[in-house]
């Protein structure tokens, strides 16, 4: 019956069986300690102040001896002071009234509760100190007052030998009152006590019977939520399970549906979205093979990478292979698709690295770009830095392979590659016709990176960058201005940058090359061709192999055997892409 019962309706019958009994003990609880309560509430207000009333009485008592003193004092000497008599019995008065006020207090509040007919203490303990305390007020404390008033004419008078008789009858009866009171204060003491004792001894009773009530509560509870929970426990610890083998991509299982109710709803839902992530894994897992998973991922989980181009600034990387053409037209098709693979493969992993998209491979070449909404605007540069680094490291162990993946151990292989890298505005977005679109960037920074990859067949280097891509690098990078070229399709000149390491890892040769060669591109460009060839040809014997140098070393030949005109700027032109 229960397990036809829907979710809701089980979880409303344990609350409502936990709130009834829940209500029982609260109000078994709430009932005795209202009692005690009670006769807490009779301690603070009444009994305590009634105390403490006559303990004030007592001090005052004593207060108004010390006065009396103080006047008989100043009585006897001479000559006697009228002024410290005169205050000495203003403090005495006081401090009368004073007893009398507390005293009345404290009666007032001892008839109250024995009016109210108290559950605090013994109600014939609490008449017994009553009526000492009117004995106290009725009797002694009136002979006293009377003793008080016949030393007062006496004191006046200046009677000595009839004051210290009178004064040693009103010591004695202040004695006898506040040994009264003593004992007066001293039995409510007792009383106290022993209330308070039986106080604790109930609160300590409530709180035990509280935590009875209660844990008999919690383990009625305790029953009827395992009976109900033990049919919702099961069947959820197979969705968990589920959720989990999902979390661990574990996609092949599906779970039995053994209920009517939400759970058993819930269980064909879950196994329905197990077969949609199973077709979106195919997906992801055939077409991230042709395209960059997260361009894949943004595709398949909403519009956002699928709406109209838009223009930002990206950095755009294009590599080339250099000096395995000869081979190539000599392998067969199996072999040369073997070699591309895995020369795909060594060079694209700097870039998934350093979190750049491969764009697509032209032939031999590959195109790669970093920016939005896949890199941070801020790191686009610097990453695809590292990720040309990366590549040109990787080709001297890609070259020691290559025997091995030809079958040509003996034959010495030629390889090579060159990057070229621009940063700058681009037109971003799904491109393509209503038969094929693909996500890719377009414009002029696309063609300068392609014409800066081009640029190394010219200068003889491996990593060309534009000045926009070089000062968002940042200084984290070694580079050298290579030259000031127009490129194919421009009319401007701009600054080509050479990335030769990262920063502070350059051998000292490579900074002795770095400082001889801007040296001598100073003077190249002020027309001093001496002392140009002269820079150049000591940047080459630091590095004898540098293309660049050697490409300014030629051109300075020419240029010294055929000046430029008069309005020559110091750039290049060059003729091919």
């Amino acid at each position: 019956m229960i397990r036809r019962l829907s979710i809701k309706r089980k979880i409303i019958g344990i609350a409502l069986i936990l709130i009834v009994l829940m209500t029982i003990t609260a109000l078994v609880s709430l009932a005795l300690v209202m009692q005690v309560s009670s006769r807490l509430d009779e301690l603070a207000q009444s009994y305590v102040p009634a105390y403490a009333a006559l303990a004030r009485a007592n001090v005052h008592s004593l207060e108004r001896a010390v006065a009396l003193r103080r006047m008989v004092i100043e009585k006897i000497q001479s000559p006697p002071d009228a002024a410290r008599y005169a205050d000495a019995r203003k403090r005495f008065e006081a401090s009368g009234a004073t007893v009398d006020r507390e005293t009345k207090a404290a009666r007032e509040l001892l008839d109250a509760l024995i009016a109210k007919g108290s559950s605090f203490g013994d109600a014939a303990a609490l008449v017994r100190i009553d009526t000492r305390l009117a004995d106290v007020v009725d009797d002694t404390r009136v002979h006293y007052n009377e003793e008080v008033a016949r030393l007062l004419p006496l004191l006046e008078a200046g009677d000595q030998k009839a004051i210290p008789e009178a004064l040693e009858r009103v010591d004695e009866l202040r004695d006898e009152l506040n040994r009264q009171l003593d004992e007066v204060r001293t039995e409510m003491i007792g009383l106290l006590q022993a209330d308070s004792a039986a106080t604790v001894r109930q609160q300590q009773t409530v709180m035990l019977t509280a935590i009875i009530l209660t844990a008999l509560a919690a383990a009625l509870g305790l029953v009827f939520s395992v009976i109900v929970s033990t049919g919702l426990t099961k069947p959820v610890r197979r969705l968990l399970e589920g959720a989990q083998a999902v979390e661990r991509g574990e996609l092949d299982g599906t779970l039995a549906v053994t209920s009517q109710d939400e759970i058993g709803h819930l269980t064909i839902a879950f196994n329905r979205m197990i077969e949609q992530l199973r077709l979106k894994e195919r997906i992801r897992e055939t077409f991230g093979r042709y395209v960059d998973p997260r361009i894949v991922e943004g595709l398949i989980s909403g519009p956002a990478l699928a709406a109209e181009g838009q223009r930002r600034v990206m950095t755009v990387l294009f590599c080339d292979v250099k000096g395995f053409v000869g081979v190539s037209e000599e392998m067969t098709p199996q072999g040369l698709v073997k070699v591309m693979n895995r020369y795909f493969s060594v060079m694209s992993a700097p870039i998934h690295e350093h979190g750049g998209i491969i764009d697509k491979y032209i032939g031999d070449a590959i195109m790669a770009y970093w920016g939005p909404p896949f890199t941070a605007d801020a790191d686009q540069a610097r990453l695809a830095a590292l990720a040309a680094l990366d590549m040109l490291a990787r080709v001297a162990p890609f070259r020691a392979e290559l025997p091995d993946l030809l079958g040509l151990r003996n034959v010495p292989i030629s390889f090579d590659i060159r990057i070229g890298i621009a940063t700058g505005e681009a037109l971003v977005g799904s491109i393509g016709s209503n038969v094929l679109m693909s996500y890719t960037v377009m414009g002029e920074t696309v063609n300068l990176a392609s014409r800066l990859e081009g640029a190394n067949k010219l200068y003889g280097g491996h990593i060309l960058a534009s000045e926009a891509m070089v000062t968002a690098a940042g200084a984290g990078f070694e580079t050298r201005q290579i030259d000031r070229v127009v490129l194919v399709g421009q009319s401007h000149a701009q600054p080509v940058y050479e990335i030769m390491g990262r920063s502070g890892a350059l051998t000292e040769r490579q900074r002795e090359l770095q400082r001889r060669y801007a040296a001598g591109l100073a003077a190249y460009r002020s027309r001093r061709w001496e002392e140009a060839r002269q820079a150049f040809t000591a940047a080459l014997e630091a590095m004898p192999d540098d293309g660049p140098t050697l490409t300014m070393l030629k051109r300075i030949d020419g240029l010294a055997a055929a000046p430029p005109a008069e309005n020559w700027d110091g750039a290049w032109h060059l003729d091919q892409k």
